[in-house]
């Protein structure tokens, strides 16, 4: 069930040429071609993606405290510009 005949192969290229035509047949296999080999770029990769979200930061851990902000608000200087 899984074998594909060269028949198989022809018909089903003759149908892809019949819904597409000539012209686009070339673009669908570049796009094809680039989808595989980004695809397998991606699987190439060590890059560790976390996707559970256990190890991330809470927001309120990652922003800067309230009582610093406010620290920072009142150790600021006051410009007074003049158009």
């Amino acid at each position: 069930m899984g074998n594909i005949s060269a028949m198989n192969l022809i018909v089903i290229l003759a149908i892809l040429f019949l819904l597409f035509g000539a012209k686009r047949l070339p673009e669908l296999g570049e796009s094809v071609g680039k989808a595989v080999r980004n695809l397998k770029r991606g699987l190439s990769t060590d890059d560790d993606i976390n996707v559970t979200g256990a190890d991330t930061p809470r927001v309120a851990e990652k922003n800067a405290p309230a009582e610093t902000a406010r620290e920072a608000i009142e150790e600021a200087e006051v410009v007074d510009r003049k158009s």
